[in-house]
């Protein structure tokens, strides 16, 4: 049996139902359009080809003259053309034609010179009729394609009110929870929904209930959509994919039908997942604002509520969404029996970047000497997607210095970039590089000899990134999760050194320190306002600023419900605060001027200095191995 010929870019295997392609059907009204079109061309060319006139073509003075020379026997006169006979040949040919002239005496000339003559009516009705038979045809066959093209399913004018999202296939989702790490406990939320999408009976016959929304929260990078495809990986259930702004549009009306057509399609493919990233574009509590409200985003947000509400929970249709701003949610949406089950998909801790990182290097040829524990533990702050930009960042300067595996100075190289910015290689003045020296210096020093502190891991004047200078960079020997009043104080004498610095011993100061100065004030500021570290105020929160849980953002007012006098207090305790800290970090670097000296001058000769150098340098023990296991936090603060 021969086997079907398939047309090219149709795949026979492609089983995603949101890609509605279909076989091209022949005998489509468009075509016969073009049929006619092509017949009444050739009908034209044939009568054009027909009625061309025969013999010489001769101007009408020549006709003239040979008339009156009574060389011409007969003509045929039309409305535009005149065709004759000569008498006798004339350059080989007896026939004729000229174009007609109106000329009222041609007829007496003919009469006189005994010339014989008829009329001719010759009818072009076919160039007449195309004329306008065309343009009306090309009408209706531009009609029927933006017909066709606006009521396709391959994003038309009339198919707005589709669903936009990407169905995946039970086969097409190849991540597992193999491919996620760092997340243990939102993991272990997440495979009771895989047991219940493999075997749903087993809790229905309990008379159980699953969760019908799953909303994982989280700061941006950490692997939420990656999570929501392993679970549909896992499950080898469809997976229905999109974003929250993809259901708002500028006509009211389009979400809600969007919304509708989503979960009309899911009960088709039940047992599915349906996944909204960026829940909050979409979810947004509503609110009467003095401007108005955006009509169309509450009308779908409803729409979805009364969906979820609707919907039988015994077809295992698990909606799943994420969002990095859940304070913004409507608490309608948050109610038990809609996104009843939050799950939080945190920065990943010491071990769990070791285990992203073993994930991201499966592909990447390491030396030897690589030890992704020291890497792990150089990475604090990291998500997951910064780990993964991290390992291609090493990956890429490996390969730019044509080294056949990557190795640990590439991974440190690249923390530098991510944290610094990208090395500027531009010429300062000797003035500049010694005053950017001290700088540095004062910072480093300062954070060494206080204890406590985050152990110097580098010193660097080289410029990098956006206006930084220089930088000094610390890095944690174990996750911290609290700061004390006396960490936070250590901290502001920190960013003060270099500052301080200037003035011990340069005498002068410089617009270098705009940036500490900035985040020591709002450390201050914050240290008084939020977390009721003043004895002058008390335990009470003056912000009025509600902050975002995940993102460094503020909104509400500008400030809190206080008085001009607590204001007032307020920035004397601030400033009390900064003058504390200026004047540890001056006692500091005055006691160790020499030190001072020594380290700024090795700074100038070899412009970055490693952590152990500068503890060498100050008589300091060598600090603890960073890949050491941190100690666990006691169960109440866990």
């Amino acid at each position: 049996m021969a086997t079907p010929r398939i047309p090219p870019g149709i795949n026979p295997r492609d089983k995603r139902s949101g890609d509605r392609r279909a076989l091209p059907r022949p005998g489509r009204p468009g075509g016969a359009v073009w049929y006619v079109l092509g017949f009444l061309m050739l009908m034209a060319l044939a009568q054009t080809w027909l009625l061309a006139p025969t013999g010489r073509q001769i101007s009408y003075s020549e006709f003239k003259a040979a008339v009156r020379a009574g060389r011409v026997a007969e003509v045929t006169i039309s409305e535009q053309t005149i065709r004759g006979t000569y008498k006798a040949e004339v350059n080989g040919t007896r026939n004729f034609n000229a174009a007609r002239i109106e000329d009222p005496k041609l007829l007496e000339e003919l009469d006189a010179t005994g010339v014989r003559y008829t009329g001719e009516f010759v009818s072009r009705w076919l160039p007449e009729v195309i004329g306008w038979v065309i343009p009306i045809l090309l009408l209706l066959a531009l009609w029927s394609f933006f017909f066709r093209r606006m009521g396709s399913a391959e994003g038309g004018v009339m198919s707005f009110a589709r669903s936009k999202h990407r169905v995946f296939a039970e086969d097409d989702v190849k991540v597992s929870f193999a491919d996620v790490a760092g997340v243990d406990e939102a993991e272990q939320e997440l495979k009771e929904i895989v047991e219940f999408l493999k075997n749903p009976k087993k809790y229905t016959a309990l008379g159980g209930r699953i969760p019908k929304g799953v909303l994982l929260v989280g700061p941006p990078g950490t692997g939420k959509t990656l999570l929501a495809r392993a679970v549909a990986g896992e499950a080898k259930v469809p997976f229905f994919s999109l974003s929250g702004s993809e259901f708002v549009e500028m006509f009211v009306g389009v979400g809600a039908a969007r919304v509708r057509d989503l979960f009309s399609q899911a009960e088709q493919k039940a047992p599915c997942i349906i996944f909204i990233d960026e829940l909050d574009a979409l979810g947004r509590a509503r609110v009467q604002s003095p401007m108005g409200s955006h009509e169309e985003r509450e009308q779908t947000l409803n729409q979805l509520l009364a969906e979820m509400d609707g919907f039988d929970s015994r077809k295992a249709i698990i909606i799943m969404a994420a969002t990095n701003r859940p304070e913004v949610l409507d608490p309608a949406l948050l109610r038990p029996g809609r996104f009843d089950r939050h799950v939080l998909v945190d920065k990943p801790d010491v071990k769990g970047r070791e285990e992203v990182l073993q994930i991201h290097t499966r592909q990447v040829k390491l030396a030897p000497e690589v030890d992704l524990k020291i890497v792990a533990a150089r990475t604090a702050g990291f998500a997951g997607a910064d780990l993964a930009n991290l390992v291609n960042e090493a990956a890429l300067l490996a390969a730019r210095n044509d080294k056949a595996s990557v190795e640990m100075a590439d991974f440190d190289e690249a923390i530098d970039r991510l944290i610094a910015g990208l090395e500027k290689k531009r010429v300062m003045s000797r003035k500049e590089r010694e005053i950017v020296a001290y700088h540095e210096s004062g910072h480093a020093i300062v954070a060494t000899l206080i204890p406590g502190m985050d152990p110097v891991h580098k010193i660097s004047i080289v410029q990098r990134g956006f206006g930084a200078l220089g930088y000094t960079m610390q890095l944690p020997l174990e996750d911290r999760y609290l700061m004390q009043r006396r960490d936070l104080l250590n901290q502001l004498a920190v960013l003060l050194g270099g500052r301080t610095a200037e003035e011990i011993a340069l005498g002068e100061i410089s617009t270098g320190a705009q940036n500490d100065l900035q985040r020591a004030t709002d450390i201050a500021r914050s240290m008084v306002t939020e977390w009721g570290m003043s004895d002058a105020l008390g335990a009470i929160n003056y912000d009025g600023h509600k902050r975002s849980k995940f993102l460094d953002l503020a909104f509400g007012p500008e400030r809190g419900a206080y008085a001009e006098e607590t204001a007032r207090l307020i920035d004397a305790e601030v400033k009390r605060i900064m003058t504390e800290a200026h004047a540890q970090a001056r006692g500091i670097l005055t006691e160790h001027r020499d030190d001072l000296e020594r380290v700024t001058r090795r700074l100038l000769e070899k412009e970055v200095m490693e952590g152990e150098e500068l503890r060498t340098m100050l008589g300091i023990a060598p600090a603890a191995d960073p890949s050491a296991d941190k100690t666990p936090l006691p169960p109440g603060l866990q």
